[in-house]
């Protein structure tokens, strides 16, 4: 595949840019440029390579939640600014 200045055209068009003449033969350029980077990739053979889907073989060790209640209710409210005997209060910020 090689990248005519259509190409670029139809690209900067999806891309809302613009681009002088200049600019346009120098994108033309490193496209083709990175293109064949990517055609050279198809030259290697990969028949026996599994592919990579975690970039490490390390198995995350994960604990079992336990629910602990290292503070009581009332403890919690004892220093809250605003409170009744269950909650805390705070100001009111959605208005109807």
């Amino acid at each position: 595949m090689k990248i005519d200045k259509e190409t670029v055209d139809k690209i900067s068009h999806l891309a809302r840019l613009e681009f002088d003449d200049t600019a346009k033969a120098e994108i033309i350029n490193d496209m083709n440029n990175m293109l064949s980077f990517v055609e050279k990739l198809n030259e290697l053979d990969t028949a026996n390579i599994e592919p990579l889907i975690y970039m490490s073989e390390e198995v995350t060790v994960l604990r079992e939640d336990e629910i602990i209640h290292k503070i009581t209710q009332s403890e919690a409210l004892k220093n809250a600014p605003q409170h009744d005997s269950d909650y805390f209060k705070v100001p009111k910020v959605i208005n109807k």
